[in-house]
Formats: structure tokens, sequence, C-alpha cells
């Protein structure tokens, strides 16, 4: 979860020299991220220094990353006029930097696995119409319930894009992928049914005959049960829930990720360590578990707290 980031002093060395988005687009340096964030934290996989709306630059909305790498969105999507101009472009050749950072980093880091991601359909779509971040996306819901013809061809080629995406991430060498809808929680599971699941499930489709998939949303406690419908080999879990229980839910025939609460990270160590040790005995040893956050790693977190908890789930893992 965000392994290479501000919280970490190589990496805002490499920002003091270079925007954000130049940094995702200069395949060398974000491979060199990705491999020092790795090693550094002892991590048993690596996930590519990249970011989600990469895959919506072509669409030419103004993407940006304002002051503090805030995402935004110049030119928000609020008419199905709008939605019909959109180009539904190669990804095999505008996110070609993205496949070289890939390259680059299974070269420089074979040793573990690397993850590759994108952005869901919904999360993608939310940043499209709202321009940025919400507290209640209501001029998401607001385009979804009033333009629903409109809201699907919006979601299908996001779906086609990112299906492509992914796959073209695989190709160059990617071991696995993670789906992120971060965003998806807003919703009600009868609005996820209608007006998501298709279009994620189309995001997916394929691409779990290739590598392990994980789909990853927060607050999505109600929706465990169509996450897992619409695709994924594992199911991503946030802290708003006990891992135990969450599981039970998704069912025991899946694996799943999670699900410390990032802010433990700046618990005193003896109260991280509790933290964690409740997450793997909420887990109780069985097969599919992949340790994690349950959501992004935060800006300021000490990072001796992020090496300590990697030896400690390391530690403690060994035992079970």
């Amino acid at each position: 979860m965000r392994q290479a980031g501000r919280y970490m002093a190589e990496y805002r060395e490499v920002r003091a020299r270079m925007s954000f988005l130049e940094l995702c687009h200069d395949s060398q340096t974000a491979a060199e991220v990705t491999v020092t964030a790795a090693r550094k934290l002892g991590v048993d996989a690596a996930i590519i220094f990249a970011d989600i709306l990469l895959v919506l630059e072509p669409l030419e909305v103004g993407v940006e990353f304002t002051k503090g790498d805030g995402p935004r969105i110049r030119e928000p999507l609020r008419s199905a006029e709008r939605i019909a101009t959109l180009p539904d472009y190669d990804t095999a050749d505008r996110l070609a930097f993205v496949y070289e950072a890939i390259r680059i980093t299974r070269r420089e880091l074979p040793e573990i696995p690397l993850i590759g991601f994108a952005g869901a359909p919904f999360t993608l779509a939310s940043y499209l119409i709202e321009g940025g971040g919400s507290r209640n996306y209501v001029e998401t819901k607001r385009f979804m319930y009033e333009h629903e013809e409109a809201w699907h061809q919006l979601l299908g080629l996001l779906a086609r894009l990112v299906n492509s995406y992914l796959g073209h991430q695989v190709a160059a060498g990617a071991q696995a992928l993670q789906l992120f809808d971060s965003w998806v929680g807003c919703l009600s599971p009868r609005d996820y049914r209608r007006y998501v699941l298709p279009h994620s499930a189309a995001a997916l489709a394929g691409l779990s005959q290739q590598v392990p998939v994980i789909h990853f949303g927060t607050n999505t406690n109600g929706l465990f049960p169509l996450i897992r419908e619409a695709g994924g080999d594992v199911i991503g879990v946030d802290w708003r829930i006990d891992l135990d229980q969450a599981w039970d839910i998704i069912g025991e025939d899946s694996a799943v990720q999670g699900n410390l609460d990032p802010v433990t990270l700046f618990a005193p160590r003896d109260q991280l360590a509790d933290a964690a040790r409740q997450v793997l005995r909420h887990a109780a040893g069985r097969p599919g578990h992949v340790f994690n956050l349950g959501h992004g790693i935060l800006p300021h977190t000490p990072v001796d707290h992020v090496r300590y908890l990697v030896d400690l789930v390391h530690e403690e893992s060994s035992r079970r």
C-alpha cells in the first residue's frame, strides 16, 4: 500500500528535482524508487511506482497533481455529451512508460514478485466527474442516476482501458495485479450491482488466468459478496471490520488482504505490535492471508515503524 511515498527520505530527494507526474513518466526513476522502497522495508513483494490517474491522462481532461500531490481534474465531466467525445486510445502506446518501469524493476529486483495495478472504473469515473476528492460523491451519484446510459458508456470505456492496461503490465513482467476501487464504499449494494459490478468484472476479465489478482476497496463491508462476484483471487479488507468476520462474509475459499489501520504505524511499538498480532490471530494461520495495511501508508509515517512491522509479521508468521 504505497510503499514509496512522502514518508521516505529517498523519495523526497527524488521529488525535490522533479514533479510527481515527471517521476511517473520517467521509467528509470520510477523503477528506482520502487526498488529502493522494497529493499529498505524488506517486504515480500514490490508494487510498481505509478498512479491510478495515469490511465486518464490520454483522455485530455487535464490531470494534474497540486501542492502535496493532490490529484485534480481541471475539466470535470458533467454532461452526457462530453462523455461521447472521450477517445478510446491505445494503452500499449500511451502508457508505455509504465511497462518500461516494470521491465526495469524486474531486472533490478529479481528476488521478490512485482505487483502492477490500476484504478477501478468507478473510482476513475468519480475522479473524472468530481474533479478531485469528495466526501459524499454527490456529483458522481447525480450523474449516475440522471444519465444512466452515459454512465455505462463512460464506465465501459474505462473498463476496456483498465483491462488493456493491466494486461500490458503482465506482459511487461508484473507477477500479480491489484485493482484499486478506493471510493466504491460510498455505494449501496443495490447501486453497486446496477452501476458498477459489470464494469469491474469487465476490467478484470481474463486477468486471473494469467496472474493472481487483488480486488481492493475501502468502506466495503456491505459489498464483499458483490466485489468477489466482480472478480479477483484476493479480496482487500480495510480496518473497519475484524479480519475473521470479513473472511466469513467473503468465503473461506477466497484469499484476503489486510487489514491494519495505517494510523497504527504512528503508535508506540508495543501498541503497534499488539494490533499486528491481532490481525494475525484473526487470520488464524489460514492459507491465503496477505498481511497488509487496510489502505495506503500516510505521509510522515515513521519509516522505522514500518520496518519494525515487517520484521514482526515475518517473525510471528514463522511461528504459525
